[in-house]
């Protein structure tokens, strides 16, 4: 009965505002106060009036619409109306399908990082090696032509250079291991969301693969480039070493039969 009361103070302030648009900015909210309070007074009129199994059938009223009455304030004054929650009926089909889609997100997630760290360990790597191979033909190039204080120090800087290279190189290698499991997964991925009929995920997730393995491809082909050419350099690094040491010992040769002719 106080919620009637209530209900005829708001119908008495709002009935001149009943028919204003409540979904407009500036909207008086009395007015929504009004009409929602007047839907549950003609309500509550007919139960009253009405017979008694009308009465008793209300009586487990709250039990039955709980759910569906959303009490809230507008104004000053607490109402409930009723309104049909629309919950979405989520089966097991749309739930793997979400599931699916969330994987596929994480391995293409997995997948971009492990890439931008194997195409930066592999580009640090060629790098390395073309410094290497630059102080080597440095090298070559000074034989006989320094003093053996320069040439212990331009070794020294060869030997810290080489270890670089091999630093670098265990880098590589450890993401590359990284980055062929994200590969794995991102096909593992992208055969479960087209199981699940997500086509889109499993497209995108194919077309990173793709992306993907070019790209360190592209970049292993520097690699293996720059090895080559170190290999090249090492070889002809002996050449030169051998022959300038042959040069040396004939010199060497040399030098006590001209002592004899002279004598």
């Amino acid at each position: 009965m106080q919620a009637i009361r209530h209900c005829g103070v708001c119908l008495a302030g709002g009935r001149s505002q009943s028919r204003t648009n409540f979904l407009q900015p500036g909207t008086n909210m009395a007015a929504l106060r009004s009409v929602a309070c007047v839907g549950f007074l003609r309500n509550a009129a007919r139960v009253v009036g009405g017979s008694r199994s009308t009465r008793q059938g209300v009586a487990q009223l709250p039990v039955m619409v709980r759910k569906n009455w959303i009490s809230f304030s507008v104004g000053g004054g607490l109402c409930s109306v009723p309104f049909s929650q629309q919950v979405e009926s989520l089966s097991h089909e749309s739930l793997i399908r979400r599931a699916s889609s969330l994987v596929a997100d994480s391995a293409n997630t997995y997948l971009s990082q492990t890439t931008l760290a194997l195409v930066d360990s592999l580009t640090q790597y060629s790098k390395a090696l073309h410094t290497l191979i630059a102080l080597q033909k440095r090298y070559m190039n000074s034989m006989g032509k320094i003093t053996p204080a320069e040439e212990d120090s331009i070794w020294q800087v060869i030997i810290g250079q080489r270890v670089e290279v091999g630093d670098r190189l265990d880098e590589c290698k450890r993401f590359e291991g990284n980055w062929m499991n994200a590969i794995h997964l991102c096909e593992l991925a992208a055969e479960a969301a087209y199981s699940a009929g997500v086509e889109h995920a499993s497209t995108t997730t194919r077309s990173n693969l793709q992306v993907a393995q070019s790209q360190v491809e592209q970049v292993r082909k520097l690699s293996l480039d720059a090895e080559r050419k170190l290999a090249e350099t090492k070889v002809e690094e002996i050449k030169r070493t051998a022959a300038f040491a042959n040069a040396m010992e004939r010199m060497t040769e040399d030098i006590p039969e001209a002592y004899l002719r002279e004598d």
